[in-house]
């Protein structure tokens, strides 16, 4: 199938369309005469009459005369760059783009139904729960499974890959929108990331469900966000383009996100066990294919198989099915879709088959994420060593070294310290950072083994009693990104299964 077309305007249009939203500073005269048959802000993407869009503070004038050269016959700018093709001056560019993007591809969100996640942790998981129900229930139908963007993969119905975001640029965006229309997806599934609320790259997308999963002090640097307030505030943008909001009342600052939340026409809250709340589960059962919840809804209740070894995944789960009861699944799609579910790099279990070591495998990548894990699994299985290998990102994040080595120096017995995308910093200094953070709770069970399969291997095979392996950081990734770029890498759960498999053989 063929990716979505743009429509086609007369320049004038998508003048109006910036005016409209009060970021217009300057026209061209003669812009409806002006014929555009597609815009983009990718110079290499121009062709034959293109408008163009000059955006990022890294933009050079180059790339205006190569987009020029392939044929844009004009160019939305907060610069005017003097060049022979009219400009259309706008005050921003951030902005600009989301509405262009969205008005080129005729606003799709508005012709199929887009759910989106943000907080701090579980956006992943509870989009491919979300997924699963709405599969489930495209499948009862005799429709397409539904669309999904997340931080690990996209599928719009038209094309399929692995993310490079987890929330596209605005042209990007729009146009897999527009692609989910043209194949004919009731639904899409998306992760909302604090930057792309805050930089506008969602500013047009209109939200069928929009869910607040949690907050927590995570992203905040230089290069991020300067304040956590400026985190949340970024966040609480999802509530404004969502018609039914979602709230989790486990969370901390939930006045907020429900006052927040006042700006949808509806809102729906969820709950690990909070009678109070509209959906929440009672009756946790463990088993060996996964925790069985008794959920409550304002439409039905039943038992829901949910594949996870800890509880936190439940209440991701809570939250999918508060967001299927807004959209009125029926339950029988709600109840089963879960059944065959896996996440990539979420919690994903691996095992030897004498059943001594559980290997978990997750993308959990900050002290809040890797603090819930490590309680929950505690809770779980008290009788097991806990065994932990992570590192941190280098670059951005640097309060992780800290929270994540004090989660770890808390709740882990055995710690193995390595890699994980050490970008422009020494890992070695990494390592050593969250190892100090190790040892300021008191706990010198640590090693540092900065090759990252090696500290894989190495975890396993000084396991000396039934335990839990928790490899976490990375989850499904295949890219380690190192001072001069991205390096090709193994995912961590082949690692883990192979480990595994060698110590069960001997040859480990």
């Amino acid at each position: 199938m063929p990716q979505a077309a743009q429509m086609v305007y007369p320049l004038s249009h998508y003048i109006a369309t910036l005016e409209r939203v009060g970021v217009l500073a300057s026209a061209p005269q003669g812009a409806d005469e002006l014929r555009i048959a597609f815009a983009t802000d990718d110079s290499r993407a121009a062709r034959p009459d293109t408008l163009f869009v000059c955006k990022g503070a890294a933009f050079r004038r180059e790339y205006l005369l190569g987009a020029i050269g392939a044929g844009a016959v004009a160019y939305v700018s907060e610069t005017d760059y003097e060049v022979d093709v009219p400009c259309v001056l706008v005050s921003d560019i951030r902005m600009a783009l989301a509405v262009l993007a969205d008005a080129a591809y005729d606003h799709p969100s508005g012709k199929t139904k887009v759910c989106a996640f943000t907080g701090t942790k579980g956006k992943t998981t509870s989009a491919y729960y979300l997924k699963a129900a709405l599969d489930e229930h495209a499948r009862l139908a005799g429709g397409r499974p539904c669309g999904l963007f997340s931080s690990v993969e996209f599928d719009d119905g038209v094309e399929h890959g692995i993310s490079k975001l987890t929330t596209p640029e605005s042209f990007q965006l729009e146009q897999q929108l527009a692609n989910a229309v043209s194949a004919g997806l009731e639904h899409v599934v998306m992760e909302a990331s604090s930057q792309a609320l805050k930089y506008q790259r969602t500013a047009c997308v209109e939200f069928a469900v929009g869910a607040f999963t949690n907050i927590g002090e995570d992203h905040i640097s230089p290069i991020e966000h300067p304040t956590f307030e400026d985190y949340f505030a970024s966040k609480l943008k999802l509530f404004a383009q969502s018609r039914v909001a979602v709230v989790n009342l486990d969370m901390d600052y939930v006045e907020q996100v429900l006052a927040a939340a006042e700006a949808s026409e509806r809102t729906i809250t969820y709950a690990l066990d909070d009678p109070r709340a509209d959906v929440y589960a009672t009756g946790l059962t463990h088993t060996p294919r996964g925790i069985v919840a008794h959920v409550h809804t304002p439409r039905f209740e039943d038992d829901v198989l949910i594949a996870t070894p800890v509880k936190f995944n439940v209440s991701n789960a809570l939250d999918a099915i508060a967001c299927a009861e807004a959209l009125e699944i029926e339950p029988e799609a709600i109840v089963h879709g879960f059944e065959r579910l896996r996440v990539p790099g979420r919690m994903e279990l691996y095992g030897t088959t004498s059943g001594s070591i559980v290997g978990v495998v997750d993308f959990a990548h900050n002290g809040m994420s890797l603090e819930t894990m490590l309680v929950d699994l505690r809770e779980n299985y008290p009788d097991r060593e806990l065994a932990v290998v992570f590192g941190a990102t280098g670059g951005k994040g640097v309060d992780r070294r800290d929270t994540m080595g004090e989660a770890a120096g808390k709740y882990a017995d055995r710690i193995v310290i390595t890699e994980d995308d050490p970008g422009p910093e020494d890992p070695a200094d990494i390592c050593d950072a969250i190892a100090r953070a190790v040892e300021a709770q008191g706990n010198h069970n640590w090693q540092i083994v900065l090759d990252r399969p090696e500290a894989i291997r190495t975890c396993v095979r000084e396991t000396t009693r039934p335990a839990v392996v928790i490899v976490t950081g990375k989850g499904h990734e295949t890219r380690m990104l190192r001072k001069y770029g991205a390096e090709p890498c193994e995912a961590d759960g082949p690692l883990l299964e192979r480990a595994l498999a060698d110590l069960e053989a001997g040859t480990l």
